[in-house]
């Protein structure tokens, strides 16, 4: 075993959670829960295929926080009342048997919301309809339509429903820790970003204003669940509808953003880009992995984005990471940890694996558990 194999497979403590390696599966939407919102067999079946390949860390696809604008796709897990919570529970419990901990994604979809079974129409920061077309591989169909802007009553219900739903999450459903999805063009990056976010009150303007929602959220977390689990955020510049979106102030936005969020008291941050070695902004040098270290040097990191390589996610951990999460690499490769432990090459991914909409084919995931 190599020097930088034993650096990934060596264990890692995140805030009193022991993992057994540095390696994480990143959340995937996969739609195969129940029309409301319940976990089914077959995501259990689909998770615990990564705690059985060894996997140290799991991160939930994103699951909808309240029975109001948070849910995104038809088919999404929820966390909006106990009985959703509680169906979670012995999954949980075999997962940590398996070896693995489970870490909830709280998301709201705001504006790119493409299916709720509880509201008809989308809200967002700002009255701005979304780049792009809602994704059929989500049962998407069109344009997005265009989102009423949100008020402050309902500004003040979504920073409730994470906490609240965090709280299930931790107390009710026995997740490990929770990670706020403040990434990908969803609801809290619409706040964030200055396209989107075009208010004039105090939730918007410069970007230390546009980051306020996030820490609101993050705080109301923190109250849902105490110190009893890790409370994360995830961030990105790209989003699900504009792959290319880059933060406007550059290196500045990012020590005001990643320094803001640690000084909130986040326990993780997870970075996600496209291909997370690349320089972050045209002109410089550092990725958004290193300028997350740099400026939040406390906190834990966690990077992704096309690490799917021994080396790859080596050179993320050299960069300042400290837990590498793969989906393409982990799809392909449920037992990544044992292939990189005997020192074999990983499976290219191959997209036939998923159907037309984003949930594995039913013989692919029988023969991979089989294997």
């Amino acid at each position: 075993m190599t020097h930088s194999t034993q650096q990934i497979l060596s264990p890692y403590d995140l805030h009193r959670i022991e993992l057994r390696n540095r390696l994480a599966v990143a959340p995937m939407t996969r739609i195969t829960a129940t029309e409301d919102g319940f976990p089914t067999q077959t995501m259990f079946d689909y998770y615990t295929r990564f705690a059985k390949g060894g996997f140290g860390l799991v991160l939930t696809e994103g699951i909808y926080t309240d029975q109001a604008f948070s849910q995104g796709y038809r088919f999404q897990p929820g966390l909006a009342d106990d009985g959703q919570a509680l169906a979670w529970t012995a999954f949980n419990r075999d997962m940590q048997a398996n070896g693995a901990r489970v870490f909830a994604q709280l998301m709201h979809a705001g504006a790119l919301s493409q299916g709720n079974i509880y509201r008809t129409h989308t809200v967002a920061p700002s009255a701005v309809r979304p780049k792009g077309e809602q994704m059929a591989f989500y049962h998407g169909n069109g344009p997005y339509p265009e989102p009423k802007q949100m008020t402050d009553a309902e500004i003040d219900e979504a920073i409730r429903g994470f906490g609240q739903a965090a709280h299930r999450a931790v107390h009710v459903a026995g997740f490990s820790g929770v990670e706020i999805h403040g990434a990908n063009g969803y609801l809290l990056d619409q706040f964030l970003g200055a396209h989107t976010n075009l208010r004039t009150d105090r939730w918007g303007g410069s970007t230390k204003a546009r980051v306020q929602l996030l820490v609101d959220v993050v705080n109301s977390v923190r109250l849902g669940i105490g110190n009893a689990a890790p409370v994360g955020i995830r961030i990105s510049q790209g989003k699900v509808n504009d792959f290319a979106s880059k933060w406007p102030g550059g290196e500045a936005d990012a020590e005001l953003i990643f320094g803001t969020l640690a000084d909130a008291g986040v326990d993780f941050i997870h970075v996600t880009e496209r291909e997370a070695w690349q320089p972050a902004f045209e002109g410089t040098g550092d990725s958004l992995v290193a300028l997350a270290r740099r400026f939040a040097p406390n906190v834990t990191i966690i990077a992704n984005g096309g690490l799917h390589t021994a080396q790859r996610i080596s050179q993320a951990l050299e960069a300042g990471a400290d837990i590498v999460t793969v989906g393409r690499g982990a799809l392909a490769n449920p037992d990544l940890p044992m292939i990189l432990a005997k020192g074999r090459e990983p499976r290219e991914f191959d997209s036939s694996i998923l159907q037309p909409i984003a949930s594995i084919k039913d013989d692919e995931l029988a023969m991979q558990l089989a294997g």
